[in-house]
């Protein structure tokens, strides 16, 4: 009997270079929604905007995607990745170009809106693709689509400013604008491989259910702590630039200790070639929950820069390193018909963290303070590591003859 993999195994050769060629693609996408991000809202900010606008088109990038992600990733199952990462690119296009066409608010809240979709689907589809490969191969290719996530989150915001500084707040759309058309050239001149790379899955006879994934324990365990880990990411970005102002820390210093952070992030994914020989991603994966729990505790006793920057630092190795185990992982217990709907659902807890993290964390620290929101992150996150402890001791992260070929609804 033939293995899913097997029925296209002459198009694997090819796969390490096409696989880094997607993670450039991506980066070109990521960097158009971390650019177009902070220029959507210094743009709206100089046009007289209120604070409450602004955070309405901020989160409009994340909002559509939390409901659409898990639709898109049955699609990509479906149809393959051709077509979706062509219609995604576009969709990035034409957001990161309407704020230079027309300067309004209106075109602003549609820039997020496309932008925020052609990102969205244009990861699911790549984080799918690259995780056909199998065992070690597979985590090194999640690792380079984690770095170059790292470049295009720190690059797309450097861009935007320096642009708005020399160009001027229409400008900066046009020069971000040339990432996607080079996305839409780099998908065209792949698209015999991507549409060779799928392999047709007949139309599910049961409609397919989220609740039939989570019936997963496997599945269940890496859906919480993928979680709880990008909880964990958005409550930094989020708290630490509060508590900075809070403590009269200037901007610089506080721009610092979020920059040491990302820089910690670039270089732990960087060296994960050589950690990964070590342990296994659960293993990973635990060690950075522990340590992030400890983290968030320790961190509103200290209002010293350099140990706030160390606190920051050591925070950044710890996440920095779980994306690419966590995708593995996700990859590894997917039913092998569904990684894509798999994908999908895992944006749209990312995408809900993202809204709903600030909504409730804003309200409830205005009446109780920060320590008590620094404290609950990091009791969640170490319990989170106590309830997936078991998870390694089935933890196989190079082979894959224990994944599900394809989902069935439980018996009942």
């Amino acid at each position: 009997m033939t293995t899913d993999h097997d029925t296209h195994a002459p198009s694997k050769k090819p796969l390490i270079p096409k696989a880094l060629l997607l993670c450039l693609l991506l980066l070109l996408i990521h960097m158009t929604l971390t650019g177009g991000r902070i220029s959507v809202m210094l743009t709206g900010l100089s046009m007289g905007m209120s604070s409450f606008y602004i955070g309405l088109v901020i989160s409009a990038f994340a909002l559509l995607p939390m409901f659409m992600s898990v639709r898109f990733g049955r699609l990509v199952d479906a149809i393959g990745p051709y077509k979706p990462m062509r219609a995604a690119a576009i969709s990035t296009l034409i957001g990161i170009t309407l704020p230079f066409i027309w300067q309004h608010w209106f075109a602003l809240g549609l820039a997020a809106v496309f932008i925020g979709l052609g990102h969205m689907a244009f990861q699911l589809t790549v984080q799918e693709q690259i995780g056909l490969a199998q065992g070690e191969t597979r985590l090194k290719h999640f690792s380079w689509l984690s770095l170059s996530l790292s470049v295009s989150g720190f690059s797309g915001p450097l861009i935007a400013g320096l642009s708005i500084d020399h160009l001027g707040h229409r400008y900066v759309f046009a020069l971000l604008a040339v990432a996607p058309l080079i996305a839409i050239f780099g998908d065209y001149k792949i698209r015999a491989y991507l549409i060779a790379n799928h392999t047709p899955t007949p139309k599910p006879e049961v409609k397919p259910r989220i609740k039939d994934l989570m019936a997963i324990k496997p599945l269940r365990q890496t859906f919480i702590a993928n979680l709880l880990l990008a909880g964990a990411w958005d409550t930094h970005l989020f708290l630490v630039p509060i508590y900075g102002v809070q403590r009269d820390l200037s901007a610089t210093t506080i721009g610092i200790i979020m920059s040491s952070f990302a820089l910690a992030t670039l270089l732990v994914r960087l060296a994960l070639p050589i950690i990964r020989r070590f342990a296994t991603p659960w293993q990973m994966v635990h060690i950075a929950m522990v340590t992030a729990g400890l983290n968030f505790l320790l961190y509103p006793w200290f209002t010293d820069t350099w140990v706030l920057m160390s606190l920051s630092f050591v925070l950044g190795l710890s996440l920095g390193c779980t994306q690419p185990n966590i995708l593995f992982l996700l990859r590894q217990t997917a039913p092998s018909d569904r990684s894509g709907e798999v994908f999908g659902l895992r944006m749209a807890f990312i995408n809900g963290s993202q809204v709903a993290l600030p909504l409730a964390f804003g309200a409830v620290g205005v009446a109780v303070g920060l320590v008590p929101l620094f404290a609950t992150t990091a009791v969640a996150i170490t319990l989170g590591a106590w309830f997936t402890r078991h998870a390694d001791r089935q933890d196989q992260p190079f082979d894959d003859t224990t994944r599900p070929k394809r989902s069935t609804p439980p018996p009942s």
